[in-house]
Formats: structure tokens, sequence, C-alpha cells
């Protein structure tokens, strides 16, 4: 399990043209089970993602093709981790 912590590196003015094409590789990655959560920081410097991949590679080629990614205006950091305990009816997230 993945935690990306997505950074802004630019300001909001050139994050927002590039947003719609964010949020269309977001859905492709909720879309093929990737992606489990997501939302903006509070304030909004950046994003979360909860995502499960089988690799920390397939993740940094899954963040390295975020638009955001690709025009340099935000980051990432991923950290990996092994769930071990969850809230009632959150269980399928250990699998």
């Amino acid at each position: 399990m993945f935690i990306l912590l997505l950074t802004y590196t630019a300001e909001l003015a050139e994050i927002e043209p590039l947003m719609p094409a964010h949020m269309a590789w977001v859905e492709a990655h909720y879309h093929d089970g990737t992606f489990l959560i997501s939302g903006r920081l509070v304030p909004r410097t950046g994003g979360v993602i909860l995502a499960r991949a089988a690799s920390r590679d397939a993740v940094e080629t899954l963040v390295a093709a975020d638009p955001f990614t690709e025009a340099g205006v935000a980051r990432y950091d991923v950290l990996e981790f092994m769930p071990s305990r969850t809230a009632t009816g959150f269980e399928n997230l250990l699998n």
C-alpha cells in the first residue's frame, strides 16, 4: 500500500489549467483499481492519494505520468506501508 503525497511546486494559476488532465489521470487509476481514496490538502498546497500497486517501481512510473509531474508543477513523495489493521468495513484494504 502506498501514500502518495502531492505537493504543488508552482502557483495555483499554473495548476488550474492542468486540473482536467490530472483528474482524468486520477479517474483512470480509480477505474483500474490502483487508487482507493484521494483528496486535496487543506490549505490547498497539493493532495493525498492512497494507492495499491504491485511495487514501488510501478508507483514511481505511475506518478511520473501525472500531467502535473510532466508539466513540472508538482512533486510526489511516495510512502510505502504494510497495513495491518483497519476500521470495521475496510478489511478489504488488508488484501
